[in-house]
């Protein structure tokens, strides 16, 4: 069990944010172990047969500690905005404090025996904490980056989504979606970890609470350390989507009302998407996607919300209702 103690400022200054890195780190568990990760089977296809080769693969997977499945703390370093750069997230990992670096590794074997390729390191931190910077560099490189577009929209859309409720429910229902296991009560959040075997409480006190969307921790998670920066990471919702989008068809009578393209663009929508991804999907120019969505957001049936640089668009509850009716 994890308890997060928030008083009124803490709530007030909790944010949302996505990692690369974090998504980078995470990842690895979908790479050791497949069968916990379906949904991202497309992904660990294409992915593995690129790792087999690399002379990092066996430091890369040591990362994640067996039985505990824990990642130390300093190859996911807290977000420092809502959405930061790859290159300054890794910037942190690389600067790291090397004995800060070997403390984080043994804290994440939780007492258990560490392989030789970490142990071989652990002589020298500042060469384990250079070599681990540098293995998680080229495997973003390799792995993340070429999907980051893709993944950043999802998660992207799930913080719109998360900021909504907020502004319309409040902070407790937000906390208490993050996990089933979520509970919040008197100024504190409490999280069942059980799968990851963390168990402590901190108090956050002006260290400002981040919640981070992840694609690839299947419960909420947070630091092994309790006095790192207070974050949870929890599963991001869509991820059904992520690698293999349904194509929906749009019913005939709304072609007709509408034209083939922009029918089949609105019953696609039932998810915020950015304009990049809409256009990557159909293989057509930003230019073209984005005179639909004018055109539909004009007329009441898309609504346009921004996470940082990105603009998502969605379905609105007009669109809903007449795809709806339209399907009757």
């Amino acid at each position: 069990m994890i308890s997060y103690h928030l008083g009124v400022d803490d709530l007030a200054d909790m944010r949302f944010a996505c990692s690369p890195v974090l998504e980078t780190a995470t990842s690895l568990w979908a790479v050791r172990e497949p069968s916990n990760q379906v949904l991202h089977l497309p992904w660990i296809r294409r992915t593995t047969p690129l790792l087999r080769d690399s002379p990092d693969r066996d430091l890369l997977l040591a990362l994640v500690a067996p039985e505990v499945g824990w990642l130390p703390d300093f190859v996911t370093p807290r977000p420092s905005s809502p959405l930061p750069d790859v290159d300054e997230e890794l910037a942190k990992v690389r600067s790291t404090p090397p004995r800060k670096a070997l403390a984080d590794v043994i804290r994440a074997y939780d007492g258990r025996l560490l392989p030789p390729v970490l142990s071989e390191l652990c002589a020298n931190p500042r060469r384990l904490r250079d070599r681990i910077a540098a293995a998680i560099t080229k495997y973003w490189e390799l792995a993340i980056e070429p999907h980051w577009p893709r993944m950043r929209t999802l998660l992207e859309a799930d913080m719109v989504h998360r900021a909504q409720v907020l502004a319309r429910s409040g902070a407790a229902a937000v906390l208490t979606s993050l996990d089933p296991s979520a509970k919040w009560s008197n100024g504190v959040l409490r999280l069942k970890v059980s799968s990851y075997g963390l168990d402590y409480a901190t108090e956050v006190r002006g260290r400002g609470l981040w919640l981070v969307p992840t694609l690839f921790a299947k419960h909420a998670i947070s630091p092994v350390d309790p006095r790192e920066p207070p974050t949870v990471a929890y599963p991001a919702r869509g991820l059904a989507t992520l690698w293999s989008p349904p194509t929906i068809p749009a019913p005939r009578a709304l072609e007709d009302l509408l034209g083939k393209p922009r029918a089949s663009l609105l019953a696609s929508l039932s998810a915020p998407t950015s304009t990049l991804e809409l256009a990557r999907q159909r293989q057509v120019s930003p230019s073209a996607i984005s005179q639909h969505l004018a055109t539909l957001l004009a007329n009441g049936l898309v609504s346009r919300s921004r996470a940082g640089r990105v603009v998502l668009y969605a379905r609105t509850t007009l669109a809903d209702q007449l795809i709806g009716q339209i399907r009757l």
